[in-house]
């Protein structure tokens, strides 16, 4: 899918207003469709006089509407009101950047399109009744679609107030960022055999392309990119990938090739990339796994200072670890017919882990729980990962935590209990089987 089309796709999924607005929609259509039945005298009388639908006269119908209508807009605005306090005493333990998962939440969303569509619904019928005076004409039929969306309406609130009271739970905040880093990464590794990028002697002498645009790189449409390089007859070094900011006039790319063409590749490249102002954490894995540890280093902060929390991140940031043992990282090199033709800076081992402990290492000084916590995380997905480089990875961290916890841990006893996790981390290293070679070479 093109870049721009992808991008546009994204934030339409996202919008807070699209489901409410097709909501309101769908009330007027709905409303606008029972109205013009009622006019076309189909309505079985028995239904009427039996009770089943709206008897009464033009008043008690307009005085039904009007409550109807007047009482789903206060609780909409009163409800979201109160929504928007509690959402910003989340954020600011949680962080900001989180209120995307509560905008984007489908039962927010349906919520408030259930209530100001029956608002509408209400509006549309209200104005088709007619008294004795004006030309008798009462909506039986959606009159009684009105009193079904007012309880439906009640339905709504009664779910709403216990579902935002579940989304703001920290534990419920978590699970939904670890899901989508999960998604994230299942999305990363593709499965395919990564193929090993060209050395760097194979870009000497590579024609630079800058960009005039800025901001963050939200959508790389990058076989199509693949395609119009090989079209082109040049090989394309992209010099930043989904997630890093784009700098006005700063080089964007990297080509070989014809000269000729570099105007072209420029054009592909600006199509086939989509920049915002916000990082995404549909195309960029780092992203994802930053959005749960801000949540963790809130949690250390002095004026929170919530260890638990932290533990419950750090929990889900081994879990991660562990979906990544046996999957290779993507490479990010392209080629057609056995060329490589556009090389995208790839997400390795390394870099992810970083990622996910450095930040919250550093604000776990004087920690001894959080400390020992990653120890024990390193020491299970140490238990489990086979490959050299990335058992490098987990050792060069967990010395990372020993030296953090001897600089900054008073207590002797607590200092002893994380140096114990730590020779057990190794133990459990030293106890896992290496992968062949051609595993190794593969995850390099």
């Amino acid at each position: 899918m093109n870049a721009k089309l992808k991008k546009l796709w994204s934030d339409a999924r996202e919008a807070f207003w699209l489901l409410p607005a097709l909501v309101v929609a769908g009330g007027i259509v709905l409303a606008v469709v029972l109205v013009n039945v009622d006019r076309s005298a189909r309505i079985p009388a028995w239904l009427v006089e039996g009770g089943w639908l709206y008897n009464g006269g033009a008043t008690g119908a307009r005085t039904l509407l009007g409550a109807v209508a007047s009482s789903t807009i206060g609780v909409a605005g009163t409800v979201f009101s109160i929504t928007i306090a509690a959402l910003s005493l989340a954020a600011g333990q949680m962080g900001p950047r989180l209120l995307r998962n509560f905008v984007r939440d489908r039962g927010n969303q349906a919520t408030l399109g259930m209530l100001l569509g029956t608002f509408c619904y209400a509006l549309v019928v209200l104005r088709s009744v007619r008294g004795q005076e004006e030309g008798l004409f009462i909506p039986h039929l959606a009159l009684g679609g009105a009193t079904l969306l007012a309880f439906g309406c009640v339905g709504m609130l009664v779910y709403f107030v216990g579902h935002v009271a579940g989304r703001i739970n920290v534990d419920t905040v978590i699970d939904l960022v670890s899901e989508d880093m999960r998604i994230a990464i299942s999305r990363s590794t593709d499965g395919v055999d990564p193929l090993f990028p060209p050395p760097q002697a194979f870009w000497r002498g590579a024609t630079t392309i800058a960009d005039q645009r800025r901001g963050y790189l939200q959508h790389l449409d990058a076989g199509t990119l693949a395609d119009r390089a090989a079209a082109n007859g040049v090989a394309i070094r992209l010099l930043v990938r989904p997630g890093s900011y784009v700098f006005p006039g700063a080089p964007i790319a990297l080509v070989v090739g014809s000269a000729g063409n570099a105007d072209d590749v420029r054009q592909a490249i600006r199509a086939a990339t989509a920049l915002g102002g916000q990082r995404t954490s549909e195309d960029d894995l780092e992203y994802a796994v930053r959005q749960l540890v801000e949540v963790g280093v809130r949690a250390l902060s002095p004026g929170i200072n919530d260890p638990y929390t932290a533990v419950s991140v750090i929990d889900r940031l081994g879990s991660a670890l562990c979906d990544l043992v046996g999957v290779r990282l993507p490479s990010g090199v392209l080629a057609r017919d056995g060329r490589p033709v556009l090389v995208v800076p790839p997400v390795d081992y390394d870099g992810l882990v970083d990622a996910m402990f450095h930040m919250i290492r550093q604000n776990a000084d004087g920690s001894p729980a959080v400390l020992i916590r990653i120890v024990d995380v390193l020491t299970a997905v140490a238990a489990c990962e086979r490959l050299p480089q990335r058992q490098a990875t987990l050792r060069r961290h967990a010395q990372l935590v020993l030296d953090a916890g001897r600089r900054t841990i008073g207590s002797r006893d607590d200092l002893q209990d994380l140096e114990l996790r730590i020779d057990e981390f190794e133990r459990e290293l030293a106890s896992v089987p290496a992968a062949d070679a051609h595993g190794a070479a593969a995850d390099a």
